[in-house]
C-alpha cells in the first residue's frame, strides 16, 4: 500500500473516531441540557443568577465593600484602648501572656511593653473609644460596630491575607468575593460582579498583594475578582483599537462567540462559557467603564467630602470609585491600601497612614448613608492581623491573638463595641470573633447559610468557613 493510501486510511479512521466521540458527547450534553430545561447555547450566554435560590435568610446586605488595610494595622493605635499597657510602657510583659504562643520575629528577645503612641478619645453619642488620629472615624462612631476580639491563624502577611480572604491559609481556595458571586450572582449588566482596587501608602513598608487573593480557586473562573486601576485606563486593552468602530468591534465579538460556542458544543467545557461571557462583558465595559471613571458628574461637595477629585490613585479616590461601583450593581468590592507594616517608627508612621485613609473611609459611610444605600451595603475596615503589645524597636511585630476591625451598614448594629482583649491587648478574651465567624456572619447578612453554600471539589464539599464558623448575633441590628 502506498504512503498516500496509508495516510488517507489514517485520516478516515481518525475522523470516524472523532465523530463517534464528539457525537456521543453532544448527545449526552443535549440530553442533560433537556433535563435541565435549557440548551447549551442558553447555558453559555445567560446571566448567572446565583446558586442560592431561594435565599436561606432575609437579606440585610445586598453588596459588600471591604476596605483591606494590608500590612496589619495596630489595634493599639486605632480601635483598642489599653490604658494599662501605657502604664507598663518599657516594662517586661509578664510571661503568662506570651509563653508558648507564636510571635513572628520576636522569639528569644526581651519582650517589653510598648504603650499606645497616640491618645484615644470618646466620639459620638455612643462614646466609642477611637484613636485621636482618626477624627473622621469619630464622626461616624455611631454608625460603626468596633470589633476588638478578632483572631486569625496565620502570622505572616501572605498566608494571613489568604486566610482572611478564603478561610484557609492554603492557597488555591476561592476568595469570599468569589463565593458571594457564586452564591448570589451580580446585579450589574455591564461590569464584573467582583472588583478590586489597590492604593499605595507612603508611611509603611508596602507588602505585595498577590492576585490569588481575589481568585476564584476551584470555582469557575467567571467568579474571580477583576482588578481595576484608579488612574489612566481602569482596565487595560478594554478600548477598541484606533479606527475600529463599535459596530466593527461587535462583529468581531460575535464571531469569536460563535467559534467559542462551536467548541463548547463539542467539548462541553464550562470554562468556555466563562470565555464567552468575558468577551461580551468586555465589550459592554467599553462604554460602561469610561462613564464609571468620569468623575465630572460628581458635585463639588462630594469631592470635598472624600478629599479628592477622583482618579488620582489614592485610597480616598478608590473609596469614591467603590461607591460608584456598588451604585452600578457590583456585588463585591475590595480596596487594598498597602501601608500598614509598621515594624519600626510606629508613632510617626501611624500619623501618616491614618491621614491617608481616615477621611476617605468615613466619607464612604456618610455618602452611602445620604443616598440611603448604607442600610443594605456592608462596609468592613480592617487588616489581616494586628500588632504586638510588645515593642520591636520603635515598632510592633505581627499579632494574631487579638486585633480589631469595624463594620457598618448592611444589618450591622452601629454605635457599639463588641468583644475585648485582655488589659494589655494581647489575647481576645471576651466574645472571641474568629475569621471563620466573620465569614459566617457576612454570608448570613447576605441571606446565605454558610454551611449550605458548598462546592464539590476532589471528592469533598468545600465551603468558605471550612468546618467552623458561627454567626455573631450580638452585632446584628
Amino acid at each position: 500500500m502506498s504512503p498516500t493510501s496509508l495516510l488517507q486510511q489514517y485520516i478516515t479512521h481518525s475522523q470516524r473516531r472523532s465523530f463517534l466521540k464528539t457525537s456521543c458527547g453532544g448527545i449526552g450534553a443535549g440530553v442533560l441540557a433537556a433535563m435541565l430545561g435549557q440548551s447549551s447555547q442558553a447555558a453559555a450566554s445567560e446571566k448567572w443568577q446565583g446558586i442560592v435560590q431561594p435565599l436561606h435568610y432575609p437579606v440585610r446586605a445586598k453588596r459588600v465593600i471591604h476596605l483591606c488595610m494590608a500590612g496589619g494595622p495596630s489595634h493599639l493605635e486605632t480601635l483598642d484602648y489599653k490604658p494599662k499597657l501605657r502604664e507598663m510602657d518599657g516594662q517586661p510583659i509578664p510571661a503568662s501572656f506570651t509563653e508558648g504562643k507564636p510571635i513572628a520575629q520576636l522569639q528569644g528577645k526581651a519582650l517589653k511593653c510598648l504603650g499606645a503612641q497616640h491618645d484615644f478619645q470618646k466620639f459620638g453619642q455612643s462614646g466609642q473609644q477611637i484613636c485621636g488620629l482618626f477624627n473622621h472615624f469619630g464622626e461616624i462612631a455611631d454608625d460603626i460596630c468596633i470589633i476588638n476580639s478578632l483572631q486569625t491563624e496565620a502570622i505572616n502577611h501572605d498566608p494571613a491575607h489568604t486566610f482572611m480572604n478564603t478561610g484557609s491559609s492554603i492557597p488555591g481556595r476561592p476568595s469570599m468575593g468569589s463565593w458571594v458571586n457564586y452564591g448570589l450572582g451580580s446585579e450589574s449588566e455591564d461590569l464584573p460582579g467582583y472588583v478590586v482596587l489597590t492604593s499605595l501608602g507612603r508611611f509603611g513598608q508596602a507588602q505585595p498583594i498577590a492576585a490569588r487573593q481575589w481568585h476564584s480557586g476551584f470555582l469557575p473562573s467567571r467568579f474571580q475578582g477583576v482588578e481595576f486601576r484608579s488612574t489612566g485606563d481602569a482596565v487595560l486593552y478594554v478600548n477598541s483599537p484606533a479606527g475600529v468602530k463599535p459596530q466593527q468591534q461587535k462583529q468581531v465579538v460575535d464571531a469569536i462567540r460563535q467559534l467559542n460556542q462551536m467548541q463548547a458544543d463539542l467539548t462541553s467545557d464550562p470554562e468556555i462559557a466563562t470565555r464567552i461571557e468575558a468577551y461580551e462583558t468586555a465589550f459592554r465595559m467599553q462604554s460602561s467603564v469610561p462613564e464609571l471613571m468620569d468623575m465630572t458628574s460628581e458635585p463639588k461637595h462630594i469631592q470635598e467630602l472624600y478629599g479628592t477629585k477622583g482618579a488620582d490613585g489614592s485610597f480616598a479616590a478608590n473609596c469614591l470609585l467603590a461607591r460608584r461601583l456598588v451604585e452600578r450593581g457590583v456585588r463585591f468590592v475590595q480596596l487594598y491600601h498597602r501601608a500598614w507594616d509598621h515594624h519600626g517608627g510606629v508613632k510617626r508612621a501611624m500619623e501618616g497612614t491614618a491621614g491617608e485613609v481616615d477621611q476617605g473611609a468615613a466619607a464612604l459611610i456618610k455618602d452611602l448613608k445620604q443616598r440611603d444605600m448604607l442600610k443594605d451595603t456592608l462596609v468592613i475596615w480592617g487588616g489581616e492581623f494586628g500588632r504586638t503589645p510588645m515593642a520591636q524597636g520603635s515598632g510592633r511585630d505581627h499579632h494574631i491573638r487579638g486585633f480589631s476591625c469595624w463594620m457598618a451598614g448592611g444589618g450591622i448594629k452601629g454605635g457599639i463595641t463588641h468583644g475585648a482583649t485582655d488589659e494589655l491587648g494581647y489575647e481576645a478574651v471576651e466574645d472571641v470573633f474568629h475569621v471563620n465567624d466573620f465569614h459566617a456572619t457576612l454570608l448570613h447578612l447576605m441571606g446565605i447559610d454558610h454551611t449550605k453554600l458548598t462546592f464539590k471539589f476532589q471528592g469533598r464539599n468545600f465551603r468558605l468557613t471550612d468546618v467552623a464558623g458561627e454567626i455573631v448575633e450580638k452585632i446584628l441590628a
